[in-house]
């Protein structure tokens, strides 16, 4: 569905309980802001699958070789050369990693979706932490995306 204010559209799946999680309007505003961030201003269109352990540890293991759930996957869109469409891709987000993360870190469960929502969108569009300066410059543009939005600086 795309958002009233923007050209982007979002869809959110849930496979675990809706119960205590983020709706998909606060999903579309966590991603409309992130676009906004990188200043994307060409359509998009994404999914974000909201999965529960077993399906976060088989993606990743499939996917990255690492056999746990992590909390954010992103799967960036692989489109054949001259399409013109606007998807950049998907991004599975495991429930409860992030409510325990969320926990162990001190962080409000909302501000941390928000933040791991954010970081997926900028990975979807080429920004990635592989070495220190990549690291530093993803990490002030989350903070800054956030700070936008009245969520503290996660990296703090």
């Amino acid at each position: 569905m795309a958002s009233p204010q923007s050209n982007h559209v979002v869809h959110v799946g849930y496979v675990v309980p809706r119960a205590g999680l983020p709706s998909s309007i606060s999903f579309r505003r966590w991603v409309d802001a992130a676009l906004r961030g990188a200043r994307r201003r060409k359509p998009a269109e994404l999914s974000i699958r909201i999965v529960d352990a077993d399906e976060g540890r088989a993606l990743n293991r499939d996917y990255r070789g690492k056999d746990y759930a992590t909390n954010v996957l992103s799967f960036p869109a692989e489109l054949p050369s001259g399409a013109a469409l606007p998807l950049i891709g998907d991004l599975a987000i495991c429930a409860p990693v992030v409510q325990r993360e969320a926990a162990e870190q001190g962080k409000s469960p909302r501000a941390h979706w928000a933040h791991l929502t954010i970081h997926g969108v900028l990975h979807l569009l080429g920004y990635d932490h592989q070495d220190e300066a990549e690291a530093e410059a993803m990490e002030a543009l989350e903070t800054r995306i956030l700070a936008g939005l009245g969520i503290a600086d996660p990296y703090a």
